[in-house]
């Protein structure tokens, strides 16, 4: 499926939080949107994981993409290397998006940074 934009979060909501409002006004114009979240959140304080794929799982639906996956990388321990980079390159191929979409390199939370530096 070729996307118009694909979008990864670290964790279940960096996306909505980082983007949301984009991806709700860019499929308010009829563009395909996907969104691959990194890990489940599982070392969150607040939640479990199994709460956040629920979460993660209705916020897909309100924003109305055409799809979200779960990479499962280990929440706090992947890093930039590259067994989990061709994870995500498996995933551009896949989508061929016109725009990709991630957290900012420059973050308070050293997951964000890791999967775009």
């Amino acid at each position: 499926m070729k996307l118009d934009i694909l979008a990864f979060g670290a964790h279940p909501d960096d996306v909505e939080l980082g983007c949301g409002g984009t991806i709700a006004k860019e499929v308010a114009f009829g563009k395909k949107i996907g969104i691959v979240d990194l890990t489940r959140g599982e070392l969150g304080t607040r939640g479990t994981a199994e709460i956040r794929d629920k979460e993660s799982e209705a916020a897909a639906k309100i924003l109305g993409v055409q799809f979200r996956e779960n990479l499962n990388m280990r929440d706090g321990f992947f890093i930039n290397d590259e067994a989990h980079q061709l994870k995500v390159i498996q995933m551009i191929r896949k989508y061929q998006p016109e725009i990709v979409l991630c957290n900012a390199v420059d973050d308070r939370h050293i997951d964000h940074g890791k999967g775009v530096n």
